[in-house]
């Protein structure tokens, strides 16, 4: 089979690392892709193609003619590269533009969960600077406010006080951090209880629950500092056992696939739920609407099936014939970041790796934010440079193994979080 692969994260290597050596797939092309996936021997990487180049990806995709074409990060899904592929009869993975509204507008998801009564905070959505801020006025405190576009993860608040409310608004709507993304705004009650994500595989009608984790979104240890795109996670998660997942799955997962097909917006792909479990049950705190980053690179590590059977089964609407199987084991995975992430930093390092274990690259790292030197060296080239994934019998062995293995990776001016999984040991 050939293969095209959209985007260029560790979340794509994950994904790369092990399509690569499936028996199956002759041939695997990236785009844009990172400089480590090429060092696969069947991995080609398109560089000069970016993820959200639509129309030059379809040109390319009809060209080659894939088998399947994976697109896995959420602003080509949000502006429809799977539709384009489909009218052009090429199968791909990922739910169209309609559906992938559920993580593009944040407002939209909120609006649907309050039309079918799928749990969620209490909310208001803004368009307008000045009635934001005269809402902020008669709020409880802490209140959460959120970009209503895509943020790479970083477009929500937590404001502990009126200040920090007022800066967020500002910020968003006034200083456009995030662009076009904060045009409209949600600002939300703050629920309490313990942070969940849940990943589900829909293929329009069978709909399975494939994997849960636990994230750490803050920079700094103790969950201190701005958010980020995710700097570690543990996976499964502790606090979620059949019992939960039962409630999960008929309290949000199966209303919100149904909600969305009433909708017109029939959702094929991977619905991330960034759930908190709090005294009256599961709640919503946000939908995405494909694999997480880092948490594929965790999940994938204890998901017993391969990865193409699990697009295929969902680009073919074959879902109800896939038996999924899960490793019972523990996984956690660390980021590596360059100093002064989600903030400024500098690039241009060489990776030192001492284990190698006969291997040019050890299979429990993940590359994201690199580039290949001309040398044929790997240096950093992002913010999230990488991450180191080990599993083990125990959540502790797997915490254990995965900050050992984090001491045979060395670059100027590394940066991970020391206590990943630590508060649920």
């Amino acid at each position: 089979m050939k293969l095209i692969l959209i985007g260029a994260g560790g979340r794509e290597y994950a994904m790369v690392k092990r399509l690569a050596v499936d028996e199956r797939v002759d041939r695997i092309i990236c785009i844009p892709g990172n400089g480590a996936m090429s060092l696969f021997n069947n991995v080609k990487c398109i560089d000069n193609i970016s993820a959200t180049d639509i129309e030059s990806i379809v040109m390319f995709a009809k060209e080659e003619n894939p088998d399947l074409v994976i697109v896995s990060p959420d602003d080509p899904l949000v502006l429809g590269l799977v539709d384009r592929l489909t009218d052009e009869g090429i199968l791909a993975f990922g739910p169209t533009g309609a559906a992938a509204e559920i993580e593009g507008s944040k407002a939209f998801a909120k609006e649907l969960m309050k039309k079918y009564n799928i749990p969620t905070a209490s909310y208001e959505i803004f368009t307008e600077m000045e009635h934001a801020l005269s809402y902020l006025e008669k709020v409880s405190l802490p209140v959460v406010i959120k970009a209503d576009g895509l943020a790479l993860g970083k477009g929500v608040f937590i404001c502990n006080t009126i200040d920090e409310a007022i800066s967020a608004v500002h910020r968003l709507m006034k200083d456009k951090i995030f662009g076009n993304s904060g045009n409209s705004i949600v600002i939300e009650e703050f629920m309490t209880g313990i942070e969940a994500s849940v990943f589900a595989l829909s293929d329009g009608n069978t709909i399975t629950p494939i994997a849960t984790a636990m994230d750490h979104k803050k920079i700094f240890d103790g969950d201190l500092g701005d958010n980020t795109g995710g700097m570690g996670v543990i996976a499964p998660h502790p606090l979620i056992d059949d019992e939960m997942m039962h409630k999960i799955m008929n309290s949000i997962c199966i209303p919100t696939i149904d909600a969305m097909k009433k909708e017109g917006r029939e959702f094929k792909g991977c619905l991330y739920m960034g759930l908190m479990l709090t005294a009256d049950g599961p709640k919503v705190i946000e939908f995405n609407c494909r694999f997480g980053d880092p948490e594929a690179q965790t999940i994938f590590n204890l998901i017993d099936t391969p990865v193409l059977d699990l697009m295929l089964s969902v680009s073919l609407g074959s879902l109800s014939k896939l038996n999924i199987k899960n490793k019972s084991i523990s996984a956690c995975t660390v980021v590596m970041a360059s100093k002064g992430y989600p903030g400024k930093y500098e690039t241009g390092f060489p990776i030192n790796i001492s284990d190698t274990e006969g291997k040019p690259i050890p299979d429990y790292i993940d590359f994201a934010g690199v580039k290949l030197n001309p040398d044929g060296k790997l240096v950093t080239s992002g913010g999230r440079v990488l991450a180191v994934t080990k599993t083990g019998n125990t959540l502790k062995e797997a915490i254990d193994n995965t900050y050992l293995a984090l001491e045979t990776v060395k670059f100027e001016n590394a940066y991970f979080r020391k206590d990943i999984g630590h508060k649920v040991l």
